[in-house]
């Protein structure tokens, strides 16, 4: 098993190096380890007929590891450009392309990967305001188009004047570098998914029926409709509220 790491920043030896080394030197013995520094490669996209040994060379070192480590900085709320100007040469390494220009997953299907990045605002700013969502996202459409499947993501805020990376995020590296050193053979997470459902409808319910309780001396709850309509109301505010924390408030900002 290999797992490859791939530094997108523009210091070669800064705290997203850092951080990328902390989970590699961490996988479990036997795995193989490799770091490209992407900045060392002169990334230009594929033109029609010619040929491109730069991508050809990435893409057999994407094609020979298991698991892949991306790490680069957030600036301006975005992932950095080294990383995106990778993505968007590796694009036709990435997917296949059909006839009406719709695209299918690659050859890398069924690969995995793991994200890091940084940023300057502090770890209660960036949980506030989602500063690195957006580099998190990007990384994973890219990785969804290519069916590449996603391990884990790994945060580093507040890196403005840091020399050093705090000690959570090495315990949280060594765990992230033992769990991608084990492949897994199915990846179906249906059953799981069905559970948290489950729970979480549960929960909604008994928190809803807790609300109705005190609204037994404003109104009458003993009345079937009014019992009905008050039921679906607040389980819907409930619902959106946790929808909305799900789909914007899902990657890791800590």
């Amino acid at each position: 098993m290999k797992v490859l790491g791939i530094l997108a920043s523009h210091q070669e030896h800064g705290l997203n190096a850092q951080m990328l080394d902390e989970v590699l030197k961490n996988v479990d013995e036997g795995v193989e380890t490799e770091t490209i520094y992407l900045e060392n490669y002169q990334i230009t996209p594929h033109k029609y007929h010619e040929k491109n040994p730069v991508l050809d060379e990435l893409s057999e070192k994407l094609m020979s590891s298991d698991v892949w480590v991306f790490a680069a900085p957030t600036y301006w709320r975005e992932l950095s450009g080294v990383l995106k100007n990778f993505f968007d040469c590796m694009r036709p390494k990435f997917v296949y392309f059909k006839e009406n220009g719709d695209t299918i997953p690659g050859k890398f299907k069924d690969k995995h990967y793991l994200s890091i990045t940084s940023c300057y605002v502090s770890p209660l700013e960036n949980f506030v305001t989602g500063v690195t969502d957006e580099s998190f996202k990007t990384i994973d459409r890219v990785m969804s188009a290519a069916g590449v499947i996603k391990t884990g993501e790994i945060v580093l805020p507040g890196t403005f004047g840091m020399k050093e990376i705090p000690e959570a995020k090495k315990r949280l590296a060594v765990k992230y570098g033992h769990k991608i050193s084990h492949k897994k053979r199915k990846d179906d997470s249906t059953l799981k998914r069905y559970i948290q459902l489950f729970f979480m409808i549960a929960i909604m319910a008994l928190i809803t029926m807790g609300i109705q309780v005190p609204l037994q001396n404003i109104m009458p709850i003993d009345n079937f409709w009014i019992n009905y309509i008050s039921f679906t109301v607040i389980f819907f505010v409930l619902l959106a509220c946790i929808l909305h924390f799900v789909t914007f408030v899902k990657h890791r900002r800590r």
